[in-house]
């Protein structure tokens, strides 16, 4: 079984970019998986604005919780990307 840190890496590496749906779904879970609950303050622009609330939204998982759901939306998403 692949670790946590080699999904990331096979997800950052995916031939077919990803939609930006999709991408905020990895987004939070990594950062909640890597950082813990949001540590910052909400963003003026409107790109960050959408990670800050894709981070913010998984508040309260552990990091080993963020790391198994992280790798439940890479197999989710792997056929489609890869």
């Amino acid at each position: 079984m692949l670790t946590f840190e080699e999904i990331v890496e096979k997800a950052k590496n995916f031939s077919k970019t990803v939609t930006k749906e999709d991408f905020l779904e990895f987004y939070g879970y990594y950062k909640q998986a890597t950082v813990g609950d949001c540590n910052i303050e909400e963003p003026e622009d409107e790109e960050q604005k959408a990670r800050y609330n894709a981070w913010k939204s998984k508040a309260g998982l552990t990091l080993e919780d963020a790391k198994a759901h992280y790798i439940e939306v890479y197999k989710k998403y792997a056929a489609k990307y890869e």
